[in-house]
């Protein structure tokens, strides 16, 4: 893969590598530290298609620099690619945290949109090993994270807002037998929306779509979930993903897994990533940013 030459930054040594064969790059605190750092394995977002190490790279440089942590960034492709990798890269990662100096009890994995969905998913599958440190938390900002109801109330009130994650999400769905419908329902209702993110306009419709838990990570069972790390969820008024992470802190408090939830009431989706624009930026993506950054120092 043929990467831009990378700036310099006073404050990080950055790092093109190869884990495995999953291109990476890896933003490390030059200052010196008494102790092991945290580790922060960042997912991009871009629906699969449009995001890249480039499009996030100075969101993983401002996180690396705030939190004082390692941050390594996988560069995720197409689904289900993208999970595959993005796996295999954490995986590599947790195997040789003594070489970047990372304490194996403070590594989150955290993710924007489409990366929110792959952190969710990555973190689903290391839930129940043993032969590797567990994960401290999980960071999911404005994930997507079914694919069985685009009529929730976010749908529907964001509808001409409609990101590129929502599309791909729908390009991957089937049709699902009822059994199946009716399994899941419980979990993805918009019954389980708190009325205030309703008065905006909503109808209940019908719908029959239908994702496997690793590209629907709300799907997963409540034995897995049950297993998840402390957890960050930030969601946006304005985004039609808004409901995804409102029904996901539902199943996670439901399982007992602790929930720090942020929500930007002016916020829309992709609002983090124009933190530092000097003509598109927003107070909302700044205090969003904040707060998970507050979060990190706290483990």
């Amino acid at each position: 893969m043929r990467r831009r030459t990378l700036g310099k930054d006073p404050k990080l040594f950055i790092k093109d590598l190869w884990f495995e064969k999953v291109p990476v790059r890896i933003y490390q605190p030059k200052a010196p530290s008494a102790s092991q750092r945290r580790g922060v394995v960042f997912f991009h977002g871009g629906g699969w298609i449009f995001g890249s190490l480039e499009t996030h790279e100075e969101l993983c440089r401002f996180l690396a620099r705030e939190s004082e942590s390692v941050v390594v960034s996988p560069l995720s492709t197409n689904t289900p690619a993208a999970y595959e990798d993005c796996l295999n890269a954490t995986l590599h990662f947790l195997q040789h945290l003594q070489h970047y100096g990372v304490d194996p009890a403070r590594v989150t994995v955290c993710g924007d949109s489409a990366g929110g969905n792959l952190a969710a998913a990555v973190s689903q599958t290391l839930a129940g090993s043993s032969d590797l440190p567990r994960l401290r938390a999980q960071i999911l900002i404005y994930p997507g994270l079914q694919a069985l109801d685009f009529n929730l109330p976010s749908y529907q009130q964001n509808r001409e807002s409609l990101c590129c994650s929502g599309n791909a999400l729908l390009s991957t769905c089937s049709h699902i037998p009822v059994d199946v419908k009716l399994k899941y329902r419980k979990w993805v209702s918009p019954d389980n929306i708190p009325k205030e993110f309703k008065v905006r306009g909503y109808k209940p419709r019908t719908v029959k779509r239908f994702c496997e838990p690793t590209l629907c990570p709300l799907l997963a069972e409540d034995t897995v979930i049950q297993q998840l790390p402390e957890s960050f969820i930030l969601t946006c008024e304005y985004d039609v993903l808004r409901d995804d992470g409102l029904l996901y802190k539902k199943r996670l408090e439901d399982n007992g897994v602790p929930v720090t939830w942020y929500h930007l009431e002016d916020g829309f989706h992709g609002i983090i990533n124009s933190f530092n624009s000097d003509w598109f930026s927003f107070p909302a993506g700044k205090r969003g940013l904040e707060n998970i950054v507050n979060f990190l120092r706290s483990l």
